[in-house]
């Protein structure tokens, strides 16, 4: 009888295997540049900056809100949960059969928890909360992201499982701060609901 790490880890490596024998090459390219874009969280910051340019104070809150939220999250999933991890060992892509025209560089730190999941879904969950309406295209824009990092063979599915919810976890309590804070206008509050 296995024990129930070892049945999640094989369980992890079939999942992966799985998205890695998608025949899909459609998406093989796109998901290439959507991986590479988001290194160093760039579509955050440049929605950041969008909603800080031409949000007015609602915006200008929730783009600091986003940018907060990236940075604890960031902070929490780079320090103590990479370095408790022991820096878990990159998939195998070639010996798990990721086409190489899915390749992107190989990051040198530890897999496990996904940094790029992690920040993609603290910001979806902290700009949506504030901007609700936002919050169906964050959605999405941080599920592709998630995504393209176990298909192009850089993390598990476990990777980005975890980065996500300890993303969205983050993001969700900025959100629930930045809508305590004293309001910076008058008809602030109408809008939170």
């Amino acid at each position: 009888m296995t024990d129930a790490p070892s049945r999640l880890a094989a369980c992890d490596r079939a999942l992966y295997r799985s998205v890695a024998r998608l025949t899909t090459p459609v998406l093989d390219e796109p998901l290439r540049r959507v991986s590479n874009f988001a290194n160093f969280s760039k579509p955050w910051f440049l929605m950041a900056g969008a909603l800080a340019l031409s949000g007015g104070p609602r915006g200008r809150r929730a783009a600091l809100t986003g940018l907060a939220a990236i940075g604890a999250t960031s902070f929490v999933v780079n320090q103590p949960m990479k370095r408790m991890a022991g820096k878990r060992r990159r998939p195998d892509r070639y010996g798990l059969g990721v086409p190489v025209q899915r390749w992107v560089r190989m990051p040198s730190s530890g897999s496990f928890p996904s940094g790029h999941s992690a920040s993609a879904a603290a910001f979806a969950a902290a700009v949506g909360g504030v901007l609700p309406g936002l919050r169906p295209a964050l959605r999405v824009t941080a599920s592709v992201i998630a995504f393209s990092r176990v298909y192009t063979g850089v993390h598990y599915p476990s990777d980005v499982l975890v980065g996500v919810t300890v993303g969205a976890l983050i993001g969700r309590l900025a959100a629930r701060l930045a809508l305590r804070w004293p309001p910076s206008e008058p008809n602030d509050k109408e809008h939170t609901s």
